[in-house]
């Protein structure tokens, strides 16, 4: 029960699917961490059903963690967005403040301290295997670290349309283009980020990764994926989805509660909890 210091409020992450998201064992070990008497939990919300969740939510909600295929379906459906969702086209945060919706997106600099959590080196050109919101948001990101290059390796370039034109409106500028997910040859870039599933990344996409020093999986389940695998093999610079899910979640935990984030033990619960998801 509550102390009274923080009053019991409620949060929760929506999608289809989302049984799986490890978001509700992150935000609830933060809870445990700072004393804070809340409630997480994940809720199947489909695509056009988000509006009727939101009407139906009482005073003591005060925050979403939202996944696909919600994203961009909040964007008209929020009060007020930052300007970070509104430059990425989506919204993966939603603060409820006194009967308002501030959509924001948490990916973005959650994506950027991922990356440089693993590494400092210069990244100037990049290779994002996959054109959806995830694409957009390490895209943007990627921008934000220096980045002046990106090619997306896309199975239907039509449907990348929007993250093409998302990551073109940065306002520092960027080269990107569109390419074929079987293309032939090797990626010539500093740094590939993949946000397909495992099943995508064929032993021909693998290999073509194989010269690019830096490797970002957007997955964490099913962990390893034939691309990070690899990239421990190797010996390459890593950065996981665990890495961008605890430094997003982190961001969340702050919106929400106003209150710092406890990063190392919202990791070490989600990785306990892969863990046992994927016992040796």
């Amino acid at each position: 029960m509550s102390d009274g210091s923080h009053p019991v409020r409620r949060c929760g992450v929506l999608g289809d699917p989302v049984a799986h998201s490890l978001s509700p064992v992150l935000h609830r070990a933060g809870y445990a961490e700072q004393g804070l008497d809340w409630t997480y939990d994940a809720h199947r919300v489909p695509a056009g059903g988000l509006e009727a969740f939101l009407g139906g939510l009482g005073e003591e909600w005060r925050g979403l963690s939202l996944t696909m295929p919600l994203k961009r379906e909040a964007l008209t459906l929020v009060d007020r967005l930052t300007d970070r969702a509104r430059l990425a086209g989506g919204v993966n945060t939603v603060v409820l403040d006194d009967g308002a919706r501030v959509g924001d997106n948490t990916d973005l600099p959650g994506a950027a301290a991922a990356i440089r959590e693993r590494t400092s080196r210069p990244l100037a050109s990049a290779a994002i295997i996959g054109g959806g919101a995830t694409a957009a948001s390490v895209g943007l990101a990627l921008v934000d670290l220096g980045v002046t290059r990106i090619e997306l390796l896309v199975r239907d370039a039509a449907r990348a349309t929007d993250t093409v034109a998302v990551l073109r409106s940065h306002p520092a500028g960027v080269d990107v283009r569109s390419a074929a997910l079987d293309g032939p040859g090797d990626l010539a870039a500093d740094l590939v980020v993949s946000t397909v599933p495992a099943a995508a990344q064929t032993a021909e996409l693998v290999a073509r990764c194989e010269a690019v020093p830096v490797v970002f999986e957007a997955l964490y389940d099913p962990w390893p994926t034939p691309l990070s695998a690899a990239a421990l093999a190797s010996g390459r610079v890593l950065v996981g989805g665990l890495d961008l899910l605890v430094h997003q979640a982190a961001l969340q935990f702050e919106l929400f509660t106003g209150v710092a984030a406890p990063l190392a033990v919202m990791r070490d619960a989600g990785e306990r909890a892969l863990a046992a998801r994927n016992p040796a």
